[in-house]
């Protein structure tokens, strides 16, 4: 059994950057140098700790949000390691949401990256207190000044450095701590970052007194005491500046910056004793917000006493072992074998055997105490989102942000027969990630899967196929296109059929007129003196808006206009609502073609942001895809661009951006409405819906 730690001995970090910037390089030293693994681990070869998937195998990167824990001057800390490619960051948003606290890594040889710059935000939005470790220092091209600079520049005076590298590359030898002024030279043959303490070194004694200097007035800045201590020229000591330090990252003012390398572990004891003596305890941090049953904002205190209340921030499927629930105490004890309920979807659970999760392994536990992570398998009906609580208190926590779908892929089944299959397949997959979803849009007659990137869909694919046996084919989705007419018109739709015994007879007189663009369908009765009976006219609204629905020119909905009823003609035995349907639709099809009928495409409104380097390119190819340029802001190397473009160019666009920016650029989408589809262009699209009919019929 495990051993069980109480709130004010926990932490619980998340470790956050750019893809390729070290974060499960540095986690597995973390786990390493405190004991809890007893072998180093590579994403190279593919045996780093919470790189332990197939597909992470076999891709060589972090694709999902991993636990693994350190134990370090008699606290547990949990460890969330999470993606640092932008295709998987609702993985990030999952592990910002159950934090304390974020270490944000940096790479010595590549800076600030967009992806570090986007974690950044989302702690920042959580008001995570933030440590920065600049990793890699004993690459080639390392400059911790360099990247200590743009840290700097993009996250404020705030950042302040409480390391000084000695040498970098081969030559990176060791560290001199400006808390204490000490240097430590790293032993060569040791993989835990063991080290002695040394003298510091006279090339960089002026760096070292210059970033100490920074580091006090820094910290000083932000307290009044501790600032007229300083300005009286009184020796602030450790503990201190310490206290001071604590306060403000936990205010959201203070950033230490540490180095080192993951890899050789050089830097890793530093950073383990800081984590327990900066980030909070999860009873620092304040009141714990939370809804009742009744809808009601209620606060609880962060205590073993309080009710139970704990989010589920991440959802597994494994073999033999089935559905894994991750989830983060945040008030009460989680129990062994009790009863919960599940408020968000107003129902009971059993909670079994709580596991303490570190990778791919669980220990068990009796209990958690507020504040700890653990897992939990085979609940009924809980999933990512959702919280558990206390019996009869119906309390539940806000959930997780999570990041809008910016790709979209159409999908088949490579094997007759197996849509079924397909469907139960994809709804597992969103279960697992809701970052992902996919569902038949009847409009297109396609099933439709959305995500956060290229890469993010064809992983989920890989899973599919891995997981639940089911291939898929893909193809671009099919654009959803509409019609709408420019100018009146009127025009009569008259409808008799004579069978032998009772007849069918309907006739109306139809005016229609275009609307603005979002107006939608209108249909107004301007019938006088019974020249249809009142029962008849909604039917011959309910065929005009069936005829509307399949289109005039390419099949595609007619949209934004008023139909006006006027007159009409009726027999008193042969009329009835279908007769009349039938006519309305007849009218309608007749009229729409005098109303100088065109094309509509959807239109996005894309924001782009990418360094100001990149600005050339990105705005070329934005013009190709017949994109309006609506501004541009800056901030700081950064650029914003806005503009409209048809979601008909849009296909793909994630991945080209990246392709564009080297990695560097990322958008948003939001949907903003119709407009006319350029005549060469609409010509090529009726073409096209004209041969899919023909393809569809034979």
């Amino acid at each position: 059994m495990a051993v069980e730690y109480r709130s004010p001995d926990i932490r619980n970090i998340v470790i956050l950057g750019h893809g390729g910037s070290g974060k499960t390089t540095l986690t597995d030293a973390l786990c390493y140098i405190s004991g809890s693994t007893t072998r180093r681990g590579q994403v190279e070869n593919g045996t780093a700790h919470t790189d332990f998937t197939q597909e992470e195998i076999d891709h060589g990167i972090s694709i999902n949000l991993a636990l693994a824990r350190a134990e370090w001057m008699d606290t547990k800390l949990n460890l969330i390691d999470t993606p640092g490619y932008l295709d998987f960051f609702g993985e990030v948003m999952a592990g910002v949401r159950v934090a304390d606290g974020a270490l944000v890594v940096v790479g010595a040889t590549t800076g600030v990256e967009v992806g570090t710059e986007r974690c950044w935000r989302a702690a920042e939005a959580r008001g995570l207190p933030r440590m920065v470790f600049i990793s890699m220092m004993d690459r080639e091209n390392a400059n911790f000044d360099t990247a200590f600079q743009q840290v700097r520049n993009s996250f404020g005076s705030g950042a302040i450095p409480v390391e000084v590298p000695i040498g970098s590359g081969d030559h990176f030898t060791g560290i001199v701590n400006l808390f204490s002024g000490h240097a430590h030279g790293y032993r060569p043959n040791s993989d835990k970052g063991e080290y002695d303490h040394v003298e510091v070194p006279e090339e960089v004694a002026a760096t070292v007194a210059s970033y100490r200097e920074q580091l006090i007035e820094s910290i000083a800045a932000t307290d009044d005491e501790l600032l007229e201590a300083y300005l009286e020229g009184e020796e602030l000591d450790r503990e201190r500046v310490l206290a001071g330090m604590k306060q403000g990252m936990a205010r959201g003012e203070l950033f230490p910056v540490f180095c080192g390398s993951g890899e050789s572990g050089r830097g890793a004891r530093a950073v383990l004793k800081k984590l327990v003596e900066l980030m909070p305890a999860p009873d620092e941090i304040g009141p714990v917000e939370a809804t009742d049953a009744r809808g009601n904002d209620v606060e609880l205190e962060p205590k073993d006493d309080s009710p139970l209340t704990a989010l589920v921030f991440k959802t597994t499927q494994e073999p033999r072992v089935g559905e894994l629930s991750y989830f983060r105490v945040f008030t009460g004890k989680a129990e062994g074998g009790s009863t919960v309920d599940n408020a968000t979807r107003g129902s009971t659970e059993r909670i079994s055997h709580i596991g303490i999760p570190d990778a791919t392994s669980r220990d068990e536990v009796d209990r958690l105490h507020a504040g700890d992570i653990g897992v939990v398998a085979k609940l009924k009906d809980t999933h990512t989102g959702d919280t558990l609580s206390t019996q009869g208190k119906g309390l539940s926590l806000p959930g997780i942000a999570w990041p809008k779908a910016d790709i979209a892929i159409a999908l088949k089944p490579a094997s007759r027969g197996e849509e079924d299959k397909l469907a139960n397949g994809l709804a597992k997959l969103h279960e697992e990630d809701p970052t992902f979803s996919a569902a038949f849009d009847p409009e297109l007659g396609q099933t439709i899967a959305r995500g956060l990137g290229e890469l993010h869909l064809n992983i989920a694919l890989e899973r599919l196929d891995r997981k639940y046996g089911v291939k898929v084919e893909t193809e671009p989705p099919r654009i959803p296109y509409r019609e709408t007419i420019t100018r009146s018109a009127e025009g009569q739709g008259r409808y008799k059929k004579q069978t032998g015994g009772r007849g069918q007879f309907g006739d109306c007189w139809l005016r229609i007129r275009p609307r603005a663009r979002g107006e939608g369908y209108e249909f107004i009765n301007k019938i006088v003196g019974g020249a249809i009976p009142g029962k008849f006219i909604p039917a011959v609204d309910k065929g005009v808006k069936e005829a509307a629905d399949r289109g005039v020119i390419s099949g595609y909905p007619v949209v934004d206009f008023e139909v006006e009823c006027y007159d009409g003609s009726y027999h008193s035995v042969d009329s009835s609502e279908m007769a009349f349907k039938i006519a309305g639709s007849m009218a309608f099809q007749k009229v729409v073609k005098g109303a100088k009928p065109i094309l509509l495409e959807p239109i996005m409104t894309i924001t782009v942001r990418v360094p100001e380097d990149y600005m050339g390119e990105v705005i070329g190819d934005l013009n190709q895809r017949r994109g309006r340029i609506l501004g541009m802001d800056a901030d700081g190397h950064w650029q914003e661009v806005k503009a409209h473009v048809p979601l008909a160019e849009l296909y793909k666009y994630s991945t080209s951006l990246r392709s564009l920016t080297q990695g560097k650029g990322l958008h948003d989408r939001e949907f903003r409405g119709y407009e006319p589809v350029p005549s060469d262009v609409a010509q090529k699209v009726i073409a096209e819906a004209e041969a899919l009919k023909e393809a569809e019929g034979h």
